[in-house]
């Protein structure tokens, strides 16, 4: 695809030699994106290089999630997604855009503390695992925010799930993260009800669950 600046980029599923770029996307984006959400501090002690080590186990594992890479024409990683059946739990790897969110913070650490359902629920899931998909994360550098390459690589996502047979895919996404909302309400994506709050950096913050269906 041709973004709108004019650059070339294509999207292909991600390999362990990718982590480092990946760690990259990660870190870069969530201290353009959470810079108003988080503490400054914290956004700037996260390590590229402790975030490899995390991918590059997570795209080892047998149970690896699928991660796809938006890449320039010089293979520069620009963007990723991640993508994996819902785990039938509260949000464990859900992260944001850098246009979705994280309860674990980009340097692998649990950032989750307290986690409490807040929609007057008993902390059950009606959500089918067997059918349902959750988009762990999409995040983009900020020099490509804008250009179209977050929204092809959603599509490319979206794709994916239906290609290999989820029905309704779920997402989290803070609550305060504007950008984020508006970038995936713009693709169809809406809150089904659902929201916690953690704890990440020391700050608390609310998460809304929002929800797709694949075959409308």
């Amino acid at each position: 695809m041709t973004t709108s600046s004019g650059t070339t980029t294509s999207i292909r599923e991600a390999t362990p030699e990718d982590a480092a770029a990946l760690a990259g996307v990660h870190v870069r984006s969530w201290q353009a994106a959470y810079r108003d959400l988080l503490p400054g501090p914290y956004l700037d002690s996260l390590d590229p290089e402790e975030r490899a080590a995390v991918w590059r186990d997570r795209l080892t594992a047998p149970d690896r999630p699928t991660v796809l890479l938006a890449t320039e024409a010089d293979g520069r990683v620009v963007a990723f997604s991640c993508l994996r059946a819902w785990p039938g739990e509260e949000p464990e790897e859900s992260e944001e855009s850098g246009s979705s969110h994280a309860s674990h913070g980009p340097d692998g650490t649990d950032g989750t503390d307290g986690t409490d359902g807040t929609d007057g629920t008993d902390g059950t899931d009606a959500l089918d695992p067997t059918t349902t998909a959750e988009l762990a994360a999409l995040y983009a550098l900020p020099e490509v925010w804008g250009t179209g390459v977050g929204r092809s690589l959603l599509a490319a996502s979206t794709e994916v799930l239906v290609t290999a047979g989820f029905r309704t895919a779920v997402l989290w996404v803070f609550t305060d993260n504007t950008r984020g909302r508006r970038f995936y309400e713009a693709a169809g994506w809406r809150p089904d009800g659902r929201a916690v709050h953690d704890v990440t950096g020391g700050r608390e913050l609310e998460e809304l669950r929002y929800r797709r269906e694949l075959f409308d």
